[in-house]
């Protein structure tokens, strides 16, 4: 079992920067793939980046590749989503999940948080 909390969400101008946390519980956190989806209201929830277990190999969707990068730190059993140069776009309920592979679909993924909102204002 793996239990995830997210942190970090608020309300920011566009231009600005967040950084999110995610803190997990589980003796076996360590070995899985950590990965940020985001939803949007009407919108499907989507893959915004991932992080592997095995070599922390990363990878990120299109639209945030070069201004998001995720980073875990297993001594603390938490997984992080720094976010810069926030565009309106990026508004949405952001949410961490934990799964065996880092694949880009919600159906890779077992464990998933509440949540954290993110706004981002024009």
């Amino acid at each position: 079992q793996v239990q995830l909390v997210e942190s970090g969400g608020g309300l920011v101008q566009a231009g600005s920067s967040l950084r999110l946390s995610c803190a997990a519980s589980g003796r076996t956190f360590s070995t899985y793939a950590v990965a940020w989806f985001r939803q949007a209201p009407g919108k499907e929830r989507e893959f915004v980046a991932t992080i592997s277990w095995s070599d922390f190999s990363t990878y990120y969707a299109d639209s945030v590749k070069g201004r998001f990068t995720i980073s875990r730190d297993n001594a603390k059993n938490t997984v992080y989503l720094q976010m810069n140069t926030l565009k309106p776009e990026d508004t949405a309920v952001y949410y961490c999940a934990a799964g065996r592979l880092p694949l880009r679909s919600v159906r890779g993924y077992d464990y998933w948080g509440q949540g954290t909102q993110v706004t981002v204002s024009s």
